[in-house]
């Protein structure tokens, strides 16, 4: 892998992945290499109001988890209707699918989460996946071939994004955007 990848810590203790996510160049030129837009997020010269913070050294979000009522649901849906590529499977509880430079995993909740689950249909979890414009289309096109209920239909707004919203077997809402 050429290039910085934002999602894991150079400090990884596995060598491989310490090796494999080296950054070798700076933060907003990955992220150009990896968008192809210009990053206009903040950096660590606007970062708060002259205070220096700990958290201050977290540069990317390295993975997402889903914590899931249904795995088997969720794992079809995951990998036959949306596609994610497995990245691996640790165990049957937990689930890692590759997003370009990012991880997103499905869990079942364990010791870090035994609270009571979200209620269906709520808006505690939004995930936006980023693609070009004509492929949102695409999307909407194959998820209702799939069987999957649109929430909207693909739509321009006001500020510069094509969207897409739905929501997987557990009720977690869904965005596929474009910049436009």
């Amino acid at each position: 892998m050429q290039g910085f990848s934002p999602v894991a810590p150079a400090y990884s203790a596995d060598p491989v992945i310490g090796q494999r996510f080296a950054p070798t160049r700076s933060l907003h030129t990955g992220y150009e290499q990896a968008f192809g837009t210009k990053d206009t997020r903040m950096n660590e010269q606007t970062s708060g109001p002259n205070r220096r913070s700990p958290f201050s050294a977290i540069r990317a979000i390295d993975y997402t988890v889903i914590f899931v009522r249904d795995m088997a649901a969720m794992r079809r849906f995951y990998e036959d209707i949306l596609a994610f590529p497995l990245l691996r499977e640790l165990s049957p509880n937990w689930i890692e699918y590759g997003l370009g430079p990012n991880t997103l995993a499905l869990a079942r909740p364990g010791r870090t989460a035994a609270d009571a689950p979200t209620p269906v249909g709520s808006a505690s979890l939004q995930l936006a996946f980023r693609v070009s414009a004509a492929e949102v289309d695409a999307c909407a096109d194959e998820l209702v071939r799939q069987g999957v209920a649109l929430l909207s239909p693909p739509t321009d707004q006001s500020f510069g994004h094509r969207t897409l919203f739905f929501r997987d077997p557990d009720g977690n809402l869904l965005e596929v955007y474009a910049e436009i």
